[in-house]
């Protein structure tokens, strides 16, 4: 049984899906709280919440699970990830596809049922990191870019399902800008994220033909798109607080955060080292989640 469970996570990429519910979440919560302020609703319904939860991380998981189909044989040649249940032989495709497609259609209904846009996101998000990103990653480092889409995606899913019905009087301009920027920072993050752990993984990627660098080799340049991007980061991670929605001490958190991610990325510009980019892609694990909560928090104490 303790087998069963661990193949089952490694199927559906556990802390990957883990992570992309919490940032959904978040948004949902951001959102409710903007209703709860203006007397839309009493308090925040932690029963659609649970629901967007538990269908995000089914299609979460679903779209996981698509991508390790499609990619089983090459699986097989990387380190990371041979042990995997279907590159392991320990589950067929047959039953990948068969686990996918009913945590898809669920997931998809779950988050139907907030509202329809909700599950036209979800529906999009599938598609787009199975069908399109899954292959791109063996022919072009534009595949990072694609596979920012549906993994800035859950942010914007989050602030929408907190609407339910959508109703026109519900949603004001801010809200729009909100639910772009929290899209645009998830977006923007996932640059640095992406290039720093296809730094350190180039050697076992390359066994497979991933081409996830933008010059396809740990260089100088790839270095210094990676620290680009981190300073394009800081003022995007400022557009709350530009917009009216986050306070200063966001602001004052989003630039230390910034400034540290920079710095990191800044010395692997310099020494371009396999540590140094393993601290950036550490860096890029934390960064996300504190700027989401931060962002959170100041709803709260508002």
């Amino acid at each position: 049984m303790k087998q069963v469970f661990s193949d089952f996570s490694k199927l559906i990429k556990f802390r990957l899906s883990f992570t992309v519910v919490f940032s959904a979440s978040i948004s949902f919560l951001i959102g409710q709280k903007m209703q709860v302020g203006r007397g839309n609703i009493p308090s925040i319904d932690w029963g659609n919440w649970l629901i967007l939860v538990f269908g995000g991380f089914l299609v979460t998981a679903a779209a996981n699970c698509f991508n390790e189909i499609i990619e089983k044989d090459l699986d097989k040649l990387m380190a990371r990830t041979k042990d995997r249940p279907m590159p392991a032989g320990r589950m067929t495709t047959g039953q990948g596809l068969i686990l996918g497609v009913f945590m898809a259609f669920l997931g998809t209904w779950l988050l139907g049922r907030l509202n329809l846009e909700t599950g036209l996101l979800s529906v999009f998000s599938i598609l787009l990191y199975a069908f399109a990103y899954t292959p791109l990653k063996r022919k072009s480092p534009i595949a990072v870019f694609v596979g920012a889409i549906p993994g800035a995606l859950p942010p914007l899913i989050g602030y929408l399902a907190a609407f339910g019905s959508l109703k026109a009087e519900m949603f004001h301009e801010i809200d729009y800008y909100i639910a772009g920027i929290l899209f645009l920072i998830q977006f923007v993050w996932q640059f640095p994220h992406f290039w720093a752990i296809a730094w350190v993984l180039d050697d076992d990627y390359k066994k497979a033909g991933f081409r996830l660098l933008p010059t396809k080799k740990r260089d100088k340049v790839t270095a210094l798109l990676t620290f680009l991007s981190t300073l394009i980061l800081i003022p995007v991670s400022l557009l709350p607080t530009f917009y009216g929605f986050g306070g200063y001490y966001i602001a004052g958190l989003s630039l230390v955060a910034g400034a540290i991610f920079s710095w990191l990325a800044f010395k692997l510009l310099i020494s371009q080292d396999l540590a140094d980019a393993r601290k950036v892609m550490f860096c890029s694990f934390f960064y996300i989640p504190a700027v989401q909560l931060g962002l959170l928090l100041n709803f709260i104490a508002k």
